[in-house]
């Protein structure tokens, strides 16, 4: 490890709610990290768990333990990062494994590059023995499958063989691309194993949430072009079960609906599903444009969980559907109150 990185204090924050399932195995591999010590804290932002989440980060001593009052993953963002102490910060979920001892020296290394604004990592980690729909997630590199339509997803997709379907520069390094964004065109960047620089935090400050691909837009629009692409992943325990799916599903749709409402959102969706949304239904509800492109997946990586893409168009068509009348009616913020990993 170089001197430069060395210097480099590093906060990662993480919120939870309820994560005792998954935060064990989070803040190990975090621990487990080639990296000072004492130069890594830990900022836990808890949304009022009742399970063993509080007791799992005091016993991987978290540095710092903050109430997030509001309880969404985006205000316990917020939270953390207002305490925060470090140079850099590290954002990931309580439900994400970072890949590698050498993961958080290789996520810091663009930083020596004093254009670079931010890293993220560049795919999902795949475990053949995953469930199926993690595997499908990290497979297709979407949590959401619209994104593939409108173009803005952010890791390796074997749907389109591609990282995004936006315009981008890239310089190839040692470990990593240096990439400049299109101020008109900027992924959904911003979380589940992303890094950076404090100062960010300076020039777009956050209030009571943090919305991560909001905040990575508007530094963008400031002239913050460039992001490290690092070889480098992590583990997502994204869903277990089809109800599980559709509740992000519909977390998704109604908080998004919810705070656009409240205007407290300024990523330019509308501007990019003018196109992307009428073809993703056509696509969906004829089935063969959807089916064709996991028979494309399958066969640049064979895995029976391709045939959950179909349903997962499905299930998100259904559930923003409702999340869109819910929202023109009465838009509301989805309950917490019983949220578990």
């Amino acid at each position: 490890m170089s001197p430069d990185q060395e210097a480099n204090r590093v906060s990662v924050v993480i919120a939870t709610l309820n994560s005792a399932r998954y935060l064990d195995e989070c803040l190990g591999a975090l621990r487990d990290q080639d990296y000072p010590r004492d130069l890594v804290e830990i900022v836990i932002a808890d949304g009022g768990s009742t399970d063993d989440t509080l007791e799992i980060a005091a016993r991987h001593g978290a540095e710092r333990i903050v109430e997030n009052r509001l309880r969404t993953g985006e205000a316990g963002k917020a939270a953390g990062v207002k305490v925060a102490g470090g140079d850099i910060l590290v954002f990931v979920d309580s439900d994400n494994i970072v890949i590698g001892r050498d993961w958080l020296a290789r996520m810091l290394a663009p930083f020596h590059d004093p254009e670079v604004i931010a890293t993220e990592v560049a795919r999902w980690d795949y475990r053949r023995d995953d469930h199926y729909i993690n595997r499908w997630h990290a497979l297709t590199g979407v949590a959401d499958p619209l994104t593939l339509y409108v173009g803005n997803y952010c890791r390796e997709s074997l749907v389109t063989g591609a990282w995004t379907g936006f315009p981008y520069r890239a310089e190839r390094r040692d470990g990593w691309e240096k990439v400049t964004l299109d101020p008109d065109a900027v992924p959904v960047l911003g979380a589940n194993g992303f890094a950076i620089r404090r100062r960010a935090f300076d020039e777009v400050p956050v209030g009571d949430y943090l919305f991560d691909l909001d905040h990575v837009y508007d530094l963008v629009q400031r002239g913050h072009h460039v992001f490290g692409r690092v070889d480098a992943s992590v583990h997502h325990y994204f869903c277990d079960s089809l109800d599980a799916f559709r509740r992000k599903t519909r977390r998704r749709g109604d908080d998004f609906l919810y705070y656009s409402s409240q205007g407290k959102r300024s990523y330019p969706w509308a501007k990019r599903q003018r196109r992307a949304i009428p073809a993703f239904i056509a696509s969906t509800v004829s089935v063969v444009p959807v089916f064709l492109d996991s028979l494309r997946g399958y066969r640049r990586r064979p895995d029976a969980a391709w045939a959950f893409h179909v349903a997962a168009c499905w299930i998100t068509l259904v559930v923003y559907a409702f999340s869109a009348i819910r929202g023109t009616l009465r838009p509301r913020e989805l309950d917490r109150r019983d949220w578990r990993q």
